[in-house]
């Protein structure tokens, strides 16, 4: 295996107890031998594809150049919805059209869209249960060994959008809302992009909602409320709070996260994917 064999990152809600992702696997090596396969995550909650969007639109970009991802969160499997290869910047996703690309697109000024249908580029038999060893792997897996996009069906350019995470800016707030709950129990909201600023300052630009690209500066005080709990100020990392206290600081993708020093804030605060998230600051 040399250091230019092609990369294929695989995204799905599929877990690992089931021969699911094994045989995906199996199917890309088959068609792209000298493929690096990386488990991006299989962990998706079922059917959770704006999880999926939003896990996918933090991950991407710290892939080489010429990754394709293959991104399997497909509740509608089997239907009339539509099986797409996109080429984005400089990366090749192969996903359901069901908005789980959208976050991801939302980064890109351009992108070129087909839709699998051609039968050369999937395997003989397809069930109406399992696209992602039918239709996606393989796909991913000739592209991957340099077939051409455009060999894999007619372009589209209506693909299904999801609606955008919950984010609205107030004169002295931004409201957002908990977009994803990590194996930590982590609330990740979608307040950000956020990243430290001298004097004790963050800085902001907003990746959702009407508002977004706009840029702000706020002070480290600034207070964080979620279901009646309050945090009085944004740390810098987790030891910064007491054991087993609630604190909200920023993750490792930049967005505003609320966390319990070693325990889960989903538990400790009772919190759900979709509760609002108030940040309040007097700038």
């Amino acid at each position: 295996m040399t250091a230019s064999a092609p990369v294929i990152a695989l995204l799905t809600d599929f877990g690992t107890s089931d021969t699911y992702v094994g045989v995906m696997k199996g199917v890309l090596l088959d068609i792209c031998p000298t493929a690096r396969l990386i488990d991006l995550t299989h962990a998706v909650q079922p059917q959770n594809v704006r999880e999926g969007a939003f896990l996918l639109a933090n991950a991407y970009r710290y892939f080489p150049p010429g990754t394709v991802f293959l991104v399997v969160v497909d509740p509608g499997v089997g239907s009339a919805r539509r099986a797409l290869a996109v080429q984005a910047g400089e990366y090749t996703f192969v996903a359901p059209d069901n908005g789980v690309l959208s976050y991801m697109l939302s980064d890109m000024d351009n992108y070129t869209a087909v839709v699998l249908v051609n039968s050369q580029y999937r395997l003989a038999h397809v069930s109406n249960t399992f696209h992602g060893r039918d239709i996606f792997a393989p796909a991913a897996a000739h592209l991957a060994h340099h077939a051409r996009l455009h060999d894999m069906g007619p372009a589209v350019h209506d693909m299904v959008r999801l609606s955008q995470p919950t984010m609205s800016m107030k004169k002295d707030s931004l409201i957002g809302e908990v977009i994803h709950i990590d194996r930590f129990g982590n609330l990740i909201t979608s307040i950000g992009r956020v990243e430290w600023a001298a004097n004790d300052s963050l800085s902001i630009t907003l990746a959702f909602g009407v508002d977004r690209g706009r840029h702000l500066e706020i002070p480290a005080s600034a207070t964080v409320e979620v279901r009646k709990h309050v945090m009085p100020r944004i740390e810098r990392s987790y030891a910064s709070a007491p054991l087993h206290q609630p604190l909200a600081l920023i993750s490792s993708d930049g967005f505003l996260e609320i966390a319990v020093r070693q325990g889960s804030a989903a538990e400790a605060l009772g919190i759900s994917v979709g509760d609002p998230v108030l940040l309040s600051f007097n700038r």
